[in-house]
This record gives structure tokens, C-alpha cells and sequence, in this order.
């Protein structure tokens, strides 16, 4: 049976423009948009009237970097599919890709496999999968062109972690020379791994032992060596390139450089390094373990460079790296010893909210937000314009956002599956309230009304930012 749902009197902002209109949903799709108080938006009827007046209508977020149920240090992500995709679509996201991945000594297939049966019937939102390479051999490239065929775009390789996903130079140039062929984008852990370890090996020698002593061994230098290094093994290989996480001023001027040359090499960066700092590594009583992530926060310096990146896009997308593990019985792991701690931070819920503090802030405009967080991820990674965008016949994964409420962010209002906030006591202005996902309210009111289940996988094409 046809629903159709009328969302009024609210400013639409996209990637492209802001517009005073109203957004016919109809099957799950965008019907229409019309000029508030035109005839032809008055003429509209609908099942659900959703009332935006003094409200921005924007995109459903697109975050292209979680790690639901991810294996790292002994123990597992604390967030699943179930209660991470809820936990997005209260932060405004309506879709996110995850990354499944390849054991060594086991195929692609069968790493892919695995992900979709944690993931299937348990998703609030829609989903796909990049496919992290631990593995690089003749039967893995070959793979790699079925994978891009049926929707699996995009490849992970690791220049950190030897011993458990860390891939060689030679690997890495060969993947990268099977996805020039193959249309694949390579997305890059730029980290010079075997020297960080040899860091490491010396800290803890010395009795370093503390959280802070992760930043402190995985060296700025290392970030902007190692991202240097993809980038003329992408040059080589005449493939494009997608640097994640890029936390250091040194590594955004190595993407800078050569996108000057006019090399297809891309960055992503994500809240944690636009918003915190090292200072929170350094917090007493092991509380800096909360923050210990790779690539690591920087000193407060970098930000500034992070932010000019996004400004003049040599930073295209802003994803969370969503990897929490609890601070009780997970980050303790590695009380007495900074490198067992598992390495991630929660955040899928507090991307859209922090991105429009940035707005008010003045960091970047309104439609950049929509940009970095909606639209190009969508592009980045074959999922435009059926997401990132508010245009007929584009999944209606809508959000009414009210620009002027003001909310703090806590572990006690979250619904992220873990036991703190990275961004605890913090004040935002600007919050969710409804969520459209293919036209289904999940969030409405600001009440989950979303299932398990209501997610669908979804198949990407190859990456759209190149044409």
C-alpha cells in the first residue's frame, strides 16, 4: 500500500543549496520538492505530516568508517549492529559502511560472509561493507574483482599493526595495481607500523607505560611518512587513493601536495581530531585510556590544519572511526602497558551534532556540513544519489535537525553501547529530532520508534568523486 509523507515548512539544506521547500516522501522515496506556500506544495496530501517550520531538513548522514563487533587486542568492539545502528540514527546517520574483514589464511569471501551474518536482520539503518585485506595473494587479487562487481567497492590495507593486518609495501602496490583495473578504491591506515613497534619496544623499556605514551610513539612524522609512501605507491600503480583518519598537519600537507599535482588521492578525518587533543591522552589515573585510538589525537596545533583541509577540500569526508570498547574490563586491558590497550572511541552518535557545532563555531558553512557528512562519502564510495542527498527518486533518508537546541553530551544520554563519552560534559548547539530511514521514522520526536531489521544491505557502485 502507498504511504506518503509531507515534511513542511522547513529550510532544506543539501550539499548543493539551501532552500525554503517542502519534501514529498512517497514509497520510501523522494517524490518531490516544492517552494513552501507554492500551489504546487499546497496541493500535497499525505498520510503523516511532519511539521519542520524553524527546523533544517537535511540528508540522513552517511558515516563510510565504523567497526561494529570489530576483533582488536583480545576482545571486541562493545558496540553490534543492533544497538550501533540505533545509536546512529539517533545521531542523525542513516547509513553507514563497516568494514568486514579477511583473516589471514582465509579468503575474501569467506571474511565478507562472516560480516554479513553478524550484520543481517540486526541493522536500524541501512549498511554496506568495505573489505579490509589482511591477506594480499594472486587468490585475494582475484577476488577483488567479484567483490567490486557485486557492490564491495572499496579495499583496506594497513601500513600499521605487522603481525596481525599489516601489509607490506609489495602487497600494497599490488592491490593497489589490481584496483586500478578493477575500479576499486584502496583506503589506506597510513602508519609506519615497524617503526612505531620499534617505539614502542623502547617505551615500555623505559617503564613508559602510560596512555599518554600512545600518541607519544606513534610519531607525527610516522602519520606523514607513511601517507607519502601510499601516495607514490599509488602513483606508480596509476590508482586512486583514500587516506583514513589523517590526524597531523604534516600528513594533510602530503595530500595537499599532491592533489596539486592532480593525483586522485583523497582524506578523511573524523571529530575526534578536530575536537579533542592529546591533552585528554595525558589525563591522570589511567582516564587517558578512553582516548586512545589510531592514528592517535594530536596536539591541539593540528586542528587548524584539519579544519583549513576541510575548507578548501583536501579533506573530503569527516567519518567516525567508530570502534568503542568500554573503559571497564576493555581499555583496562592495558593497565601497566599502553600498547594492550584497545585501540578505539565511540562516536557514530555525536558526528552530525559536532559537525554543526562547527557551523556555529564558523569552521565551515551549512551546506559544507552536508558535504563532508552527507553527499561525498555518498559519492566517495558508490552510494549517490541514492543517499546523501534530498532529490527525487533518492532514498528518503531525511533529517528534521532544530538548529538552536541545546544538548550535553554524556555517557548517561547516549545510546551507544559503551561505558563513557569522549566528549563528556561537552555542550552542543543544534539536535536531532526526526529521522527518516527509506521513508520509516526511526527516530520521531525524539523517540526511537525504529527494529532491527528495518536496515537493508546495500550494494555500492564504484567511487563517484572521480567523474
Amino acid at each position: 500500500m502507498s504511504t506518503r509523507t509531507l515534511i513542511r515548512g522547513g529550510l532544506v539544506v543539501t550539499a548543493a543549496e539551501e532552500t525554503h521547500a517542502d519534501v514529498l516522501v512517497e514509497d520510501g522515496r523522494v517524490a518531490a520538492l516544492a517552494a513552501h506556500g507554492s500551489a504546487a506544495a499546497r496541493a500535497w496530501t499525505a498520510d503523516r505530516l511532519i511539521d519542520a517550520t524553524g527546523k533544517y531538513v537535511i540528508p540522513g548522514g552517511v558515516d563510510a568508517h565504523t567497526h561494529m563487533e570489530f576483533p582488536f587486542g583480545g576482545t571486541f568492539a562493545s558496540d553490534d549492529f543492533e544497538s550501533g545502528t540505533r545509536a546512529a540514527a539517533w545521531g542523525g546517520t542513516t547509513t553507514i559502511v563497516d568494514f568486514a574483514v579477511q583473516s589471514v589464511g582465509h579468503t575474501l569471501r569467506e571474511g565478507l560472509d562472516a560480516w554479513h551474518a553478524k550484520a543481517d536482520g540486526k541493522c536500524a539503518i541501512d549498511y554496506a561493507f568495505h573489505m579490509i585485506m589482511s591477506d594480499v595473494d594472486e587468490s585475494s587479487l582475484r577476488e577483488m574483482d567479484g567483490l567490486v562487481e557485486e557492490g564491495v567497492s572499496s579495499f583496506k590495507l594497513f601500513m600499521a599493526y605487522p603481525g596481525v593486518l599489516y601489509s607490506d609495501d609489495g602487497r600494497i602496490l599490488r592491490a593497489m595495481q589490481r584496483s586500478a583495473l578493477n575500479g576499486g578504491l584502496i583506503m589506506m591506515h597510513a602508519e609506519n607500523g615497524i617503526a612505531i613497534d620499534v617505539l614502542i619496544e623502547q617505551a615500555l623499556a623505559r617503564g613508559d607505560v602510560d596512555p599518554r605514551f600512545h600518541g607519544e610513539t606513534r610519531h607525527v612524522l610516522l602519520e606523514a611518512e607513511a601517507t607519502h609512501r601510499a601516495i607514490q605507491l599509488a602513483r606508480v600503480a596509476g590508482a586512486p587513493l583514500y587516506v583514513v583518519h589523517v590526524s597531523a598537519q604534516e600528513a594533510v600537507a602530503e595530500l595537499a601536495a599532491a592533489r596539486d599535482k592532480g593525483l586522485p588521492v583523497f582524506g578523511e578525518t573524523c571529530p575526534q581530531y578536530l575536537f579533542l587533543s592529546a591533552d585528554h591522552l595525558a589525563e591522570p589515573d589511567f582516564e587517558g585510556a578512553k582516548y586512545v585510538c589510531s592514528t592517535p589525537l594530536r596536539p591541539r596545533e593540528h586542528q587548524a590544519a584539519l579544519w583549513r583541509g576541510l575548507r578548501t577540500n583536501d579533506l573530503q569526508v569527516v567519518s567516525t572511526d567508530h570502534c568503542p570498547f568500554c573503559f571497564r574490563g576493555q581499555k583496562e586491558l592495558g593497565r601497566g602497558d599502553f600498547s594492550r590497550i584497545p585501540n578505539g572511541l565511540p562516536g557514530v552518535e555525536n558526528r552530525m551534532d559536532l559537525l554543526h557545532q562547527a557551523v556555529v563555531d564558523g569552521h565551515i558553512s551549512r551546506r559544507r556540513w552536508i558535504e563532508i557528512a552527507c553527499a561525498t562519502p555518498a559519492r566517495m564510495f558508490g552510494l549517490y544519489p541514492k543517499k546523501g542527498t534530498i532529490a527525487p527518486g533518492a532514498d528518503a533518508d531525511i533529517v528534521v535537525y532544530d538548529p538552536t537546541a541545546v544538548q550535553t553530551l554524556s555517557a548517561e544520554t547516549h545510546h551507544m553501547n559503551v561505558d563513557y563519552s569522549a566528549y563528556e560534559g561537552r555542550t552542543v548547539t543544534g539536535r536531532v529530532e526526526t529521522v527518516l530511514s527509506r521513508g520509516e521514522p526511526v527516530i520521531d520526536g525524539r523517540k526511537f520508534t525504529g527494529r532491527p531489521g528495518h536496515g537493508v544491505y546495500t550494494p555500492r557502485a564504484t567511487c563517484q568523486y572521480l567523474s
